[in-house]
């Protein structure tokens, strides 16, 4: 048996990755919850993807794959998924989820990111028909998607008086639409470097939001400190090391068993609300647990199956 990743054998190395993510991920709606009590929607997603960026720059530059390697390896064709990864599935949904977690709840928040891989199964079907759409995959999908709506309870969708509701409840459907056409483009793209693609997709994005942010919203006068390392933990964690670790992931085992990290992060969110932010235990808890962990086997039972038997 190969020991290379594939879809149906993604490997041990990406289950642990995607856990990983699942966790730092979960976290990431905590910070960003607590990074706008001091900072603008805008200003926070442009700093987050701003400081990403550099980061992730300057260890290309470290480790020998800087941001020039897109074009030596893939030439203009790669800088157009750049781009387009880039603005779609970073740029957009990043500044339309900050925005909209400022009306909606924070369940419904998780509702929405949590219809990705049922967004990904028709963009797959026609754009990357290799990693196959069996009915094992569909079932598994809705069953951990009928775990999310289990795990957010009755509650998910009811909001403030805010006038802009609606709008925050688009806004959120809109991150969750491009997170699966960016799964989907990832997959498709040219191969290069993971460092430098991750630089390279998180400085177009930059580029975006940074402009946009510094004519729309004032600078602080001060800088919060609890605020503040939320932003830090925001663009070092989940975006930066996140963004490395969901091009590897993509590119070797595919995006649909990318997908069972948007099953994990709405479990984590509510572990890290009750165990750091005081949150009641939801009832609903376990039976959703339960419920996602059946659609994440049946949907990679055979995965599942091959890294036992290793």
């Amino acid at each position: 048996m190969s020991d290379t990743p594939t879809p149906d054998n993604p490997g041990l190395l990406n289950w642990f990755l995607i856990i990983f993510l699942g966790v730092i991920w979960g976290a990431a709606f905590m910070a960003i919850a607590t990074a706008l009590e001091g900072y603008g929607p805008r200003l926070f997603t442009a700093s987050r993807l701003a400081g990403a960026a550099i980061l992730l720059n300057i260890l290309g530059a470290f480790i020998g794959q800087p941001i020039t390697a897109i074009h030596k390896t893939a030439g203009k064709r790669g800088w157009l998924f750049i781009s387009l990864i880039g603005t779609i599935a970073l740029a957009i949904p990043l500044s339309m989820l900050s925005w909209g977690q400022q009306h909606v709840p924070s369940a419904f928040a998780g509702v929405a990111m949590s219809t990705v891989p049922i967004l990904v199964l028709p963009l797959v079907y026609i754009f990357s028909p290799e990693e196959g759409i069996g009915p094992r995959r569909v079932i598994g999908m809705i069953i951990g998607f009928v775990g999310l709506i289990v795990l957010v309870g009755p509650g998910a969708f009811s909001s403030s008086e805010s006038d802009l509701v609606l709008w925050g409840r688009i806004a959120c459907i809109v991150c969750a639409c491009g997170y699966a056409v960016g799964s989907v483009l990832t997959r498709r793209a040219p191969k290069m470097p993971p460092i430098a693609f991750a630089a390279g997709t998180m400085t177009i994005a930059a580029a975006i939001t940074v402009p946009f942010a510094l004519l729309t919203e004032p600078l602080p006068n001060t800088l919060p400190f609890t605020p503040t390392s939320a932003l830090i933990y925001a663009a070092l964690l989940p975006t930066a090391i996140g963004a490395i670790i969901r091009v590897r992931v993509i590119t070797t085992a595919g995006s649909l068993f990318m997908n069972i990290t948007s099953y994990m992060v709405p479990i984590w969110s509510v572990i890290f609300g009750i165990t750091l932010m005081g949150e009641d235990l939801p009832a609903q808890l376990f039976t959703a647990l339960a419920l996602v962990l059946l659609g994440i086997f049946v949907s990679q039972s055979r995965a599942i199956l091959a890294a036992l038997r290793r």
